[in-house]
């Protein structure tokens, strides 16, 4: 079955303004996370969804393609639902979905996610182990994953609760991909909101509580921070940087 890789980008961020476009290690952000997609060779064609402009003059100068969609859509999904819904993809039944703000990401967690889907879960994720002392960080969202491999809940709280401070709680770090099949994702923008995702201010939960399996593939290893703040960016910058150097001549 075809993939879809679509990566949406919003321009107006609260927390970093302009993120797509903020430059990272001499490059604008959001090609990086696009680079990064198309190497992994786990989609058969790439498109960044944006609401800006900007965003796809950046892109298509750099030989990428992206979909300029209106402001209404709230969230990611929604945006790639807006992409989708267009006749040009009619031929894609997969959609992956890869957070723009996500440079770091590994292909084990793309392939993790679309497994999930190959193995019939309609929406897949991946997580990472995450280090107990960060668990407080919201934002790192943390996802308790069910014993067939489900996730349970997402919460920017630490969850699950280590009520007896033993430290033996292991905890998941939810990585921002989803795999959708097509009917799953326009189901899952079609349903009402529910009050969870504005509190936590997460998407997934909305397919979540309504009853949408979502299936989860646990990750060997800590996931690679996303970009959602200042100290992220200053961070992943660093590891692209020394990256560069160890491939340069």
């Amino acid at each position: 079955m075809p993939v879809l890789g679509v990566i949406p980008a919003r321009l107006g961020s609260s927390r970093l303004p302009r993120k797509p476009l903020l430059p990272l290690a001499g490059e604008p952000l959001i090609l990086w996370v696009v680079r990064r997609v198309v190497e992994s060779r786990t989609c058969d064609r790439v498109v960044v969804a944006t609401d800006a402009a900007e965003v796809v003059t950046t892109v298509e100068r750099a030989g990428f393609e992206a979909v300029l969609t209106s402001q209404a859509p709230r969230s990611g999904t929604e945006r790639v639902a807006e992409v989708i819904a267009n006749k040009e993809f009619n031929a894609y039944d997969l959609i992956l979905n890869v957070q723009g703000d996500e440079p770091l990401v590994t292909t084990d967690a793309l392939k993790g996610a679309l497994g999930c889907v190959s193995d019939g879960d309609p929406i897949g994720t991946a997580a990472g182990t995450l280090d107990a002392r960060l668990a407080a960080d919201p934002h790192r969202v943390k996802v308790v994953v069910s014993p067939t491999g489900r996730a349970v809940y997402f919460s920017r709280a630490p969850i699950p609760f280590d009520r007896d401070g033993r430290d033996e709680v292991t905890y998941y770090q939810h990585v921002g991909v989803y795999a959708y099949t097509r009917a799953a994702l326009e189901r899952w923008v079609a349903l009402p909101p529910v009050p969870e995702e504005r509190w936590e201010q997460l998407e997934q939960l909305r397919p979540l509580l309504h009853g949408l399996q979502i299936g989860v593939a646990r990750l060997g290893s800590p996931p690679a921070p996303g970009v959602d703040t200042p100290d992220d960016l200053r961070f992943v910058e660093a590891v692209l940087t020394r990256k560069l150097k160890e491939v340069s001549p």
